[in-house]
């Protein structure tokens, strides 16, 4: 079993161990749930005053120019672009995932629809995507755009047929881990006729992602994880270059406008990416979000997706030992895993309030799912090996099924 020792020497030599002075983590907490809420970047609390004192108290509404409000979606964008593989033109800071989503499932549809194409229309995603994906192309679904196929992974090539519009997948799976080849997958779907629009929820600022050397078609993400935005933070739309000009996104609002001060009654949606904009941008939500970008771009993907993979085996190997006999959902194999270990348990939401008691934060999700989340930038050698401990104490010696631990919050 991988001793404390060793843990002390692995964080001794980790090139990127002083990023954590950079963030405001609590004395006596471990933190595993930065795959849910990434914690807060300590530069984030002076941005934010600056925003609020000088920019809105001082400037008012002239720091719409004078500040550059108005660029901020696609500055944040472009800030966002290296880190998943896309040029700065290609990716907008805006609204929330579940809203991108809505614009780009529709839009691909849309270019999907001529009759000369088949007219097609099905949504092929898998059974278990994250459940905003599943519940959005229902919603179409009911409105008589899309019709929605469920294929399991193992399943999916052979899913893509010719009547499929467009394949919705995450990239890395939000309850196992499991990250799917997304070259293999887009090539399959591009040979079908099919568009693909990835979910980058759990992939951005964690794994590295290649969307233009995949050829992705569209994409989306969110900005509270491991970019560590904020809760409820913007999240961030991707369309490659070669699709702007067919792109009708749905939610025509006047910031996607071509000429939104010109305030005519007639819409005109904007060149490349900006038409996928739709309401006034949220400026302290985007400042919030460009720090935590920053923070993780200096890193760089490549160290922190190289800290995960040996965090994760590090964890993985010290629970083996810690908690024999508890199952790993996860793969086994580091590199088609994103940045998390799943552990399955009966009574996992126990086990999980029972650790945070103990000052050990993972997350829970249904039905019986123990999340342990890695978040390179400023977890540590030492927080894995504590964590390991302290879930074999729990497992050990019951305490989960103290009645306090068995009572569900609204927010699991």
């Amino acid at each position: 079993m991988p001793t404390l020792a060793e843990a002390r020497a692995l964080d001794a030599a980790d090139p990127i161990a002083g990023y954590r002075k950079q963030f405001a983590l609590p004395p006596g907490v471990i933190y595993l749930d930065g795959n849910s809420l990434g914690a807060l970047p300590l530069g984030t609390a002076a941005r934010l005053g600056e925003v609020i004192r000088r920019e809105w108290g001082e400037g008012l509404i002239r720091s719409w120019n004078s500040a550059d409000w108005i660029g901020m979606p696609r500055r944040v964008g472009a800030m966002i672009a290296p880190l998943i593989g896309a040029r700065a033109d290609e990716v907008i800071a805006c609204d929330s995932t579940s809203v991108n989503l809505f614009k780009l499932i529709a839009a691909a549809l849309a270019m999907q629809a001529p009759k000369s194409n088949g007219g097609r229309k099905v949504v092929l995603s898998e059974p278990g995507n994250f459940p905003t994906d599943l519940h959005l192309i229902a919603g179409l679904e009911a409105q008589g755009l899309a019709e929605r196929r469920l294929a399991p992974p193992e399943e999916l090539k052979a899913a893509l047929d010719d009547s499929v519009a467009v394949l919705l997948l995450t990239h890395v799976h939000y309850k196992s881990g499991a990250m799917h080849d997304m070259a293999r997958l887009t090539r399959a779907a591009h040979r079908a006729g099919a568009l693909v629009l990835w979910d980058l929820s759990h992939s951005a600022g964690a794994v590295p992602v290649d969307l233009n050397g995949c050829e992705a078609d569209l994409a989306v993400g969110c900005g509270y994880k491991y970019l560590n935005g904020g809760p409820g933070a913007p999240a961030f739309a991707y369309a490659a270059r070669r699709h702007h000009e067919a792109l009708q996104q749905p939610l025509t609002g006047w910031m996607g406008h071509a000429a939104p001060f010109a305030f005519t009654d007639d819409y005109a949606p904007a060149p490349g990416i900006d038409r996928l904009l739709t309401g006034t941008p949220p400026i302290l939500g985007l400042a919030a979000l460009e720090e935590g970008v920053r923070l993780i771009a200096e890193i760089g993907v490549e160290r922190l997706a190289a800290k995960s993979h040996a965090l994760s085996e590090f964890l993985r190997v010290a629970v083996a030992q810690t908690a024999p006999g508890l199952p790993c959902v996860s793969p086994q194999d580091p590199a088609p895993r994103g940045s998390q270990l799943s552990y399955r348990h009966p009574e996992a939401y126990a086990i999980a309030q029972a650790l945070i008691a103990r000052g050990v934060i993972p997350d829970f999700r249904d039905p019986d799912i123990l999340r342990l989340g890695l978040a390179p930038a400023y977890l540590r050698f030492e927080d894995c090996w504590h964590a390991a401990q302290a879930l074999g104490e729990v497992l050990a010696s019951g305490e989960w099924e103290r009645a306090e631990f068995r009572t569900r919050a609204a927010v699991t």
